[in-house]
């Protein structure tokens, strides 16, 4: 077996992309997408149905939230995540408005809206994961949202006290980014990492240890990967969320896979359980330089990319 075969023995792979293409040819369980993800897409002219039917389908509604552009948005997202789910067995992640995510009570009412519109499309809520920023006031919204049966996907969390403090509230998932901790560190200690040594992989680590040590349901899908060697050293992790390009690098490598992650392994770590209060969390996250600038970097990427799918979104519409 090659190692992609071998990896999906041991841990859930995810398709990392917007691209319905993409994601036919790797077969993965689960799949996940952003804005970011969703812009590279929506330039294609395969996808122009996609965008064309959230159009019309937006212009038809009366809306009393924010704009026609905004509504469409969603509906726009909740297209490709529906396509998306015709062709993997699993759940497909959308994200939350990521402008919202010092907010909240909006992330709340937005991420009902994108089930609401998942459910009139004949998809139930199991199968979608709503992706949030893992700010306090969004892990707050994720408490909240799993009370009701949405289930969460915590995203851009660098840092371990996010992560207790997903675990607290009860999410589904947490996502650490393994591949942007590891461009902080690379940048700012101007080294390279690889390997156990690499701190993106570390960090997972240390998270999948913390949960699996104590039992608590939430799982954990790393990331944001720059190279195969990082999944490698994850494999064996509850999910990892996978780039198509770096799954055809494993797809062509018959080496053998070691699986370096597993309950068993985490049961003999040496891990204290910790209880994180907003206060210990805005502590915390202020101490960790890597996580506090890539939670901002990443809201305001996200963010920049949303703004320009609105644009674009605009503009056909001033053509029309």
């Amino acid at each position: 077996m090659n190692k992609l075969q071998q990896l999906k023995l041991v841990t859930t792979v995810v398709a990392d992309t917007g691209e319905i293409e993409q994601i036919k040819l790797y077969h993965p369980q689960d799949a996940t997408t952003n804005p970011s993800l969703i812009l590279k897409a929506v330039q294609k002219p395969e996808y122009k149905h996609l965008v064309q039917e959230a159009m019309e389908w937006g212009a038809k509604k009366g809306i009393d939230r924010s704009s026609e552009t905004y509504f469409t948005i969603n509906r726009l997202l909740v297209n490709f995540g529906s396509e998306i789910l015709k062709i993997i067995p699993g759940r497909i992640s959308t994200e939350a408005d990521a402008r919202l995510s010092f907010n909240t009570d909006e992330t709340v009412s937005e991420s009902r809206q994108i089930i609401d519109f998942y459910k009139q499309k004949g998809i139930e809520r199991d199968r979608v994961l709503i992706k949030i920023a893992s700010t306090w006031e969004g892990i707050q919204a994720g408490k909240i949202l799993e009370k009701e049966g949405i289930h969460c996907n915590m995203t851009l969390l660098f840092n371990y006290h996010q992560a207790i403090a997903c675990a607290q509230a009860g999410v589904t998932l947490v996502s650490p980014f393994v591949g942007r901790i590891y461009d902080w560190y690379k940048k700012y200690k101007s080294r390279e990492y690889s390997g156990k040594e690499d701190p993106g992989v570390q960090s997972v680590n240390r998270i999948y240890n913390y949960y699996r040590h104590l039992d608590i349901p939430t799982v954990v899908m790393g990331a944001s990967f720059r190279n195969v060697g990082q999944i490698e050293e994850l494999a064996g992790c509850d999910l990892l969320t996978i780039s198509p390009s770096l799954m055809n690098d494993l797809q062509q490598d018959n080496s053998t896979l070691e699986r370096c992650l597993s309950v068993e392994s985490a049961k003999n770590q040496n891990v204290e359980p910790i209880s994180v209060n907003e206060k210990d969390f805005r502590w915390h996250l202020n101490e960790d330089a890597m996580a506090t600038e890539k939670l901002a970097e990443g809201i305001r990427s996200f963010s920049n990319d949303l703004n320009k799918l609105e644009g674009i979104i605009e503009d056909i519409s001033s053509l029309a």
